[in-house]
């Protein structure tokens, strides 16, 4: 668990009442099987979620969560841990392609020089360099990757997104929120959540 002192607790309960959802000190929803076709809980192992905040919209269509998710990596005999906080939602409204968004680097650049090129946007070209996006129905991600949305992490850095039918994660990796980061946080996966529900193919 991450070392949270009893002021930093106290002060995710309070975010969580401010945002009128329940706060779990460890997974009591048993969240992590509804996960495990995102790519950030493929990886790693002792995963955990704590800290957990939940609730449903006023017509009971969606789920929304917000977590601290740990997961470690053994390499050589070398254990790392990371931890980040998460926007988790489960809509009925969504309905979206299988596709990840990641933060693009070196290794990803070099990967197009022999083929394995991601998803571009010509009219967004400072996009198209900061993220690397993937999935396998392009011709659907690019409709769901509106003009707002491409314009939004144009401005926002360092996002991992991903996406499959209702689901729906948003998170910086190897980064903890506190409790005065969480409404900022919980009204950005809000809105991106709605910017995706504009889909001119639904």
């Amino acid at each position: 668990m991450p070392l949270h002192s009893d002021k930093m607790n106290r002060s995710l309960k309070y975010a969580a009442h401010n945002l009128g959802m329940r706060f779990f000190e460890k997974d009591e929803k048993g969240l992590l099987p509804f996960l495990n076709h995102f790519r950030l809980f493929k990886v790693g192992h002792s995963k955990a979620i704590v800290n957990l905040m939940h609730k449903k919209d006023e017509w009971m269509i969606s789920d929304i969560n917000i977590f601290d998710y740990r997961y470690k990596i053994t390499v050589n005999k070398s254990v790392k841990t990371y931890w980040q906080t998460v926007f988790f939602i489960n809509s009925k409204e969504l309905g979206l392609p299988d596709f990840y968004m990641k933060p693009e680097h070196f290794l990803h650049k070099a990967a197009a020089f022999l083929g394995w090129e991601d998803i571009n946007f010509e009219a967004y070209p400072k996009f198209s360099k900061q993220y690397y996006l993937k999935g396998e129905d392009e011709y659907y991600i690019r409709a769901v990757m509106s003009d707002e949305v491409l314009k939004l992490f144009t401005i926002e850095k360092e996002w991992h997104l991903e996406a499959v039918n209702y689901f729906l994660i948003l998170y910086k990796r190897n980064q903890l929120l506190r409790g005065e980061q969480i409404k900022d946080f919980y009204e950005k996966g809000m809105k991106i959540c709605e910017m995706l529900k504009q889909n001119p193919l639904k």
